[in-house]
């Protein structure tokens, strides 16, 4: 059953270290400190558009959950801060109440709650190379009123997955036809192993608005799979499979000018600094919240505001104002993450004098 299937990965999230081993890869970038940073630090501006639609700050409540009975209270929680806050929300795989209508209120009480929100809507990619077509995907928008459709890439996980799909025939054409077809922009989104400017480049052609990279460096859902099933023993060689978060904002954004969100791995103000300054647009946060929403949607603003006010210290020490000068502001790309740019052909060098002046002395 799909419904006790999300269940499974909730628990497991909750209750074991589902966390990739290896690092998102933003210990690899380096902010240069600004000594006279030039802004008042009261005067700095979070707000950004996402979308096209004005949020209060570059922080999305990633895709966690839904789908089942006991999971709806976090939806709730998430949603209501998601009001609070004014920040975009994403809801897990509605495959479930697709299927099961009896399921869909785990979902519909996301709008209910947060009727200003931006809601990204969310199907798994492959279905579609399995049936579901454009009256599939305007029902998952019409659930939660979307404002976008998000369409999980997971080969990974459906790979480890015992009862996983894996023919990924023509998901590409299927992305193409919705988001001709859709009234809302559609968004390509990884599930934890990132994506390369290969499919970053076939995923704008083929017209999607935005791509949510989901690098290695937060959940790992090949671990999560073994968990369910420890039988299926090559979870463990492909927990941390994939491309570290900061080098996939690195390939997406540089080849493409889709909006990109950085999601996997981001604990920290810092680390959202660093992922917009390489050209994230916005950034997503999952597990770090999934605890504090069981519990209240307070603890889940007291996480967010953590993040906010992190953020403003670092723009602060860059001589950052707003959102868009951290995309002028000086970086150095060092270790495995250089080497990657190297090998790749990204100029990584560019980001190092993006602010030089010359000053000449008398």
């Amino acid at each position: 059953m799909i419904d006790s299937r999300k269940l499974d990965h909730i628990n497991i999230c909750l209750r074991k270290n589902v966390q990739c081993k290896v690092k998102a890869g933003f210990e690899d970038i380096y902010l240069v400190h600004r000594a006279l940073p030039e802004v008042d630090k009261d005067d700095i501006d979070l707000t950004t558009k996402f979308l096209g639609k004005e949020i209060s700050a570059p922080i999305m409540i990633a895709s966690m959950t839904g789908g089942h009975e006991k999971v709806k209270k976090i939806n709730e929680n998430l949603a209501i801060a998601a009001e609070h806050l004014n920040i975009p929300l994403g809801v897990g795989s509605q495959r479930a109440a697709i299927e099961n209508p009896e399921l869909r209120h785990t979902f519909t009480v996301v709008r209910e709650i947060a009727q200003n929100a931006f809601l990204l809507a969310n199907l798994g990619v492959v279905q579609f190379s399995k049936g579901y077509g454009i009256e599939e995907a305007k029902q998952a928008i019409e659930m939660i009123d979307a404002n976008a459709l998000a369409l999980h890439l997971n080969p990974l996980q459906e790979a480890i997955q015992r009862e996983g799909d894996t023919n990924f025939n023509n998901c590409l054409r299927e992305i193409e036809k919705l988001s001709k077809s859709l009234k809302v922009p559609v968004v390509a989104k990884e599930t934890g192993a990132g994506i390369a400017r290969e499919e970053a480049i076939l995923l704008e052609k083929a017209g999607v608005k935005a791509i949510d990279v989901g690098g290695v460096g937060g959940t790992s859902f090949a671990a999560v799979e073994y968990y369910r099933d420890k039988s299926i023993k090559h979870g463990k060689l492909f927990w941390d499979w994939g491309i570290p978060t900061a080098i996939s904002i690195l390939e997406c954004a540089e080849y493409t000018n889709l909006e990109i969100v950085a999601t996997g791995g981001i604990r920290n103000g810092i680390q959202i600094a660093k992922a917009l300054a390489l050209g994230a647009k916005v950034c997503g946060i999952a597990f770090p919240l999934l605890k504090r929403a069981r519990k209240s949607y307070r603890y889940v603003e007291d996480e967010i505001n953590r993040l906010m006010e992190e953020l403003k210290i670092a723009m602060f020490l860059v001589g950052a104002e707003k959102i868009e000068d951290l995309r002028k502001c000086d970086l150095i790309i060092t270790g495995k993450t250089r080497e990657w740019a190297i090998a790749r052909g990204i100029d990584y060098k560019k980001f190092a004098n993006r602010r030089i002046k010359v000053i000449q002395w008398r």
